[in-house]
């Protein structure tokens, strides 16, 4: 899973970056609030770890910009505040979880399990399809169809079918589908979303992808 930490402590982001990595996530670091916004908006990580007192742009204003981008990466913030109307602002505002400074870093790690196993165990859904957990199988609802997915293909329809009506861009399925030291090309990506505009078509569904020129791609999922 990829994992993003924007936390201004860099002693603090770098632990926590060593203890999930343990745990085989892909971790990136972001240490200003600026910066994390930035990163965060690319939309391809599975969690995000987020301290609400940054440099720059604080942690409630990045979770708000996540909400209203559409972003659907899970949240678990952190702060020094241990008010009760602190905690529920975070909450309220979309935050998956929060965790009160000081805490160790064993229950920060299993936090993170727990968001991302409730990731896992969900079936992903938008408009007539759906993705079932621990399945290489998409299924259209509306005429009972499935077709079988390869590896990549079901790792591209995820990552379209978690932001449904979104544009996303080539870097953005390129990062979150093949990471960022890949050299996979735009072409091949261009193969892969051919592949499954066929396998949409077969099942009946009334999903799309679409080019959005000069922007990327967006999965428009009909009137389901």
């Amino acid at each position: 899973m990829r994992i993003l930490v924007i936390e201004d402590e860099e002693t603090l982001a770098r632990l926590i970056e060593s203890r999930l990595k343990r745990e085989n996530h892909d971790v990136d670091v972001a240490l200003d609030g600026d910066t994390g916004l930035m990163e965060a908006l690319r939309g391809i990580y599975d969690l995000i770890i987020l301290d609400v007192m940054l440099p720059g742009t604080s942690g409630f204003d990045i979770l708000s910009a996540l909400k209203k981008q559409r972003i659907s990466s899970k949240v678990i913030m952190l702060t020094a505040r241990g008010a009760l109307e602190d905690r529920l602002h975070g909450l309220k505002a979309g935050a998956d979880d929060y965790v009160t400074k000081p805490f160790h870093l064993e229950e920060l790690a299993a936090r993170v399990s727990v968001q991302l196993r409730r990731e896992e165990e969900g079936r992903r859904t938008a408009g007539d399809l759906e993705l079932a957990d621990q399945s290489n199988l998409l299924v259209c609802r509306t005429t009972g169809k499935s077709i079988e997915l390869s590896a990549k293909e079901l790792a591209v329809m995820d990552y379209l079918l978690s932001h449904p009506q979104q544009i996303l861009s080539r870097d953005q399925i390129l990062d979150r589908v093949w990471g960022l030291d890949s050299d996979v090309t735009a072409n091949n990506l261009e193969a892969y979303l051919s592949f499954l505009r066929r396998k949409l078509h077969a099942i009946g569904s009334a999903a799309a992808i679409k080019a959005v020129r000069g922007l990327g791609y967006r999965l428009e999922t009909g009137n389901a």
